[in-house]
């Protein structure tokens, strides 16, 4: 559904504002020094004989945005990549919540159940069994990724 909106979006006809938009974006990028003149004069030209935001989005993929300097965008490319890295798989998310879930159902009849009754036994401690092995094989699944 994503993919229909944004070639929808693509072959919309573009209006006067949004070349011009373009056109003050790529005047940025001369001014930064990313585009060369000649460069910026074929795709102004380009910009505003656009008929659709693709024809437009086109002029401006390989350029960041206005005022990021380069060591910036690395910076930032950088970043994502380490979040990348530390982000759990879906299938280990999955087994912690189910994990977490069944604990907190536990703990909470534990606790009703040590209202009604004077002696009862522990029995929520029997989750930390399966938590700690979570947590091994988690570990084990990051120090495997961050060896690739």
């Amino acid at each position: 559904m994503a993919k229909e909106v944004r070639a929808d979006i693509e072959t919309m006809r573009a209006a006067d504002a949004d070349r011009q938009k373009v056109a003050d974006q790529l005047k940025t990028a001369l001014d930064e020094g990313r585009l060369t003149l000649h460069e910026y004069d074929e795709r102004v030209a380009l910009a505003y004989s656009s008929k659709t935001y693709q024809e437009l989005l086109m002029l401006l993929t390989d350029l960041p945005r206005p005022g990021l300097s380069a060591s910036e965008v690395r910076a930032r490319h950088e970043a994502e990549q380490r979040r990348a890295a530390r982000r759990l798989p879906t299938a280990m998310l999955v087994l912690w919540t189910i994990w977490a879930s069944l604990t907190v159902v536990n703990l909470v009849v534990y606790g009703l159940v040590a209202i009604g009754t004077d002696d009862v036994y522990p029995w929520p401690v029997w989750m930390l069994v399966p938590g700690a092995a979570l947590a091994a094989v988690t570990v084990g699944v990051q120090v495997i990724r961050h060896q690739r």
